[in-house]
């Protein structure tokens, strides 16, 4: 028996092994270890959606995954892929949550249009290439929005020399940042003089969120490095209290009439900066002591540092982010109508359910004596279950528990499932 068991550990090994160098040596074969960085814009209104290409720019080494080159979790709301001309095969593909899908559900998308940058950072290529951008509908559905054809030789593809900003390693070695979590840490609303106190800052951050499960056991797979680019004025924009302040990002709070919500108008500079380091995450932090933060999938994170919830914030959003989970609270004000998810279609995000395709979120982790749904009563508790509430809405959306840190800022941590969602994308970083 216990030759059975080595014969087949060794198997599995091996396999490993093999797939590893399969994976490294596709990549090698169709890419170059540079970094395409793509500007766009996403424009519309509730019902349609076009896009804008922008200006192409070429930045350093490709920090990202050599080995995880496809979304194969099919998260976002917005896919984008990278599609070989010569046999129409799709060699890279990510997906992402923008602000501008959020703003799509509010009231004003009705009566109006706007347009949101974004960008798509991606592997040089070594042959001509398609872009592909596809936006997932209300019925769940893909859609195509455009196509732009690339190639690695047109000398329209911006190089330029990069700023070299003040640079400092928060947690980490720096190094072998194809196989780790690295997250640039960009300061707005801190002058020259406030240096210090942004690393300190971003220090506490930090250290809160490793102090929670399960970053905490996956400490060794990350490297934060800090990004100082100074601000003409300490602070942000506050506009419903008509407190303006000129940053480098242009973060501000009420975005959508919200008074907690902090998103950057600047987003262009934000990828600019983040781009001089390795990166996978961008976070920014806002000097300012205003409660508030904003989190988008695969595209920016955002906290205040000097409200006395900015760790229990900037762990939060960082949820949002980075492992793409949703908010599981519903009695919240937000700006969206109350048909933000479809409840006939199972959401991506993998921390709610509509129970339409339930099998394929938490449902093997659900004790059989739990009811499903399973009732907000004071006997559940500390049930991991499935629980009516959740996505902003009250109805048809259900959460794992009744309390999680991607609920409110006084949970003790994650819920069960939200720890597996998060370990899963660490791992996905290997």
């Amino acid at each position: 028996m216990i030759r059975k068991i080595y014969y087949l550990i060794s198997v599995l090994l091996f396999t490993t092994l093999v797939s590893t160098d399969a994976y490294a040596s596709s990549f090698d074969e169709r890419f170059m270890n540079e970094t395409i960085r793509f500007e766009f814009q996403l424009c519309g209104n509730a019902d349609t959606t076009f896009v804008i290409e922008g200006d192409y720019y070429e930045e350093g080494f490709w920090s990202g995954s050599q080995f995880h080159l496809l979304n194969d979790m099919d998260y976002g709301n917005y896919h984008l892929e990278l599609v070989n001309r010569s046999n129409n095969e799709v060699i890279y593909s990510s997906g992402f949550s923008p602000l501008f899908q959020e703003w799509k559900s509010t009231a004003e998308a009705n009566q109006t249009m706007r347009g949101y940058d974004h960008v798509f950072r991606f592997p040089k290529p070594k042959g001509e290439c398609l872009i592909r951008v596809k936006e997932r509908q209300f019925n769940g559905e893909e859609k195509l929005l455009s196509e732009f054809t690339f190639s690695p030789k047109d000398y329209f593809i911006i190089k330029e020399q990069p700023i070299k900003y003040r640079k400092e390693i928060i947690y980490g070695d720096g190094k072998n940042v194809s196989h780790k979590v690295d997250v640039v840490m960009l300061a707005d609303g801190y002058t020259e003089q406030e240096y210090d106190k942004f690393i300190k800052d971003a220090r506490r951050m930090v250290t809160a969120l490793f102090e929670m499960k399960p970053y905490d056991k996956y400490k060794n797979d990350f490297n934060f490095i800090a990004v100082f680019h100074p601000s003409l004025e300490s602070g942000c924009d506050i506009p419903g209290e008509y407190q303006y302040k000129n940053t480098t990002y242009g973060s501000s709070f009420y975005t959508f009439d919200i008074s907690r919500y902090l998103t950057a108008r600047d987003m262009r500079q934000v990828y600019k900066d983040a781009g001089t380091v390795p990166y996978d995450q961008i976070y920014v932090l806002v000097n300012t002591k205003k409660y508030g933060g904003g989190g988008f999938y695969n595209s920016i994170n955002l906290t205040s540092v000097d409200h006395p919830l900015s760790e229990e914030v900037f762990i939060h959003e960082f949820g949002h982010g980075f492992a793409g989970l949703a908010d599981e609270y519903y009695n919240s004000s937000t700006a969206f109508d109350e048909s933000y998810y479809n409840l006939k279609v199972e959401p991506w995000e993998p921390n709610i359910t509509t129970l339409v395709q339930f099998d394929k979120k938490w449902k093997m982790m659900v004790s059989e004596k739990t009811p499903i749904p399973t009732p907000r009563t004071k006997k559940y508790k500390k049930t991991l279950g499935v629980f009516e509430g959740g996505g902003y809405m009250k109805k048809g959306v259900y959460s794992p528990k009744q309390d999680c840190r991607m609920k409110t800022n006084t949970s003790k941590g994650f819920c069960d499932v939200c720890q597996k969602s998060i370990a899963r994308i660490i791992e996905h970083h290997r």
